[in-house]
């Protein structure tokens, strides 16, 4: 009985140990491998009878493959990248908040958040559209603007009134630089039911 106990411990000790040794390059490729299995669910996102109200949207753009002087021993995480959370809440009013942050891009410089939708009820997780809106309060477009570090947020709203409830559709997102108009960053194509 002890002879087992004592195993068992052992056992839980070693595993535990394993776990809170985890590299630096292992725990990287972990989360990496992580977020590429949620971003790969966003394709195969099909299932209507959990509908997808809200969406957490990822936006990636290209690596740069320098360090800063600061951080020499270790990686600065300079991906640009931004989150989008897009949230409809249960309410009549059909208003869809775009709550939208930015790291890693250029500082003090202006972006535009846009997306763009298939045509609606022709779900098959394959994003083709190519009409792009800029999306900013309501129908007005709005720009988000980094700080000097940077970093950025804002919150864009769109009203879907006039969207049937219960359409769905395949959307994409991206983030242009506001100036030059070059993509920046880009979402996977992911689906949304209105409620």
């Amino acid at each position: 009985m002890k002879k087992e106990f004592f195993h068992s411990l052992l056992l839980s000790v070693l595993v535990m140990m394993l776990l809170v040794s985890c590299q630096k390059e292992d725990c990287n490729s972990f989360k990496k491998q992580h977020v590429v299995t949620n971003t790969a669910l966003s394709t195969k996102q099909t299932n209507f009878a959990n509908p997808p109200f809200d969406l957490n949207v990822i936006l990636r753009g290209a690596c740069n493959s320098t360090l800063s002087e600061a951080d020499d021993e270790e990686e600065t995480g300079d991906c640009p990248v931004g989150h989008l959370k897009f949230r409809q809440d249960p309410d009549a009013a059909k208003i869809v908040v775009l709550d939208t942050k930015l790291h890693n891009m250029l500082p003090n410089h202006a972006y535009a958040l846009q997306r763009a939708v298939d045509e609606i009820n022709v779900v098959d997780g394959n994003c083709t559209s190519t009409i792009w809106r800029t999306l900013g309060k309501g129908l007005t477009p709005q720009l988000l603007m980094t700080d000097a570090e940077g970093n950025g947020s804002e919150l864009f709203w769109r009203d879907l009134t006039a969207v049937p409830t219960g359409s769905r559709f395949d959307i994409h997102f991206r983030v242009i630089d506001a100036i030059s108009k070059a993509v920046v960053l880009s979402s996977d194509c992911f689906q949304y039911q209105v409620r």
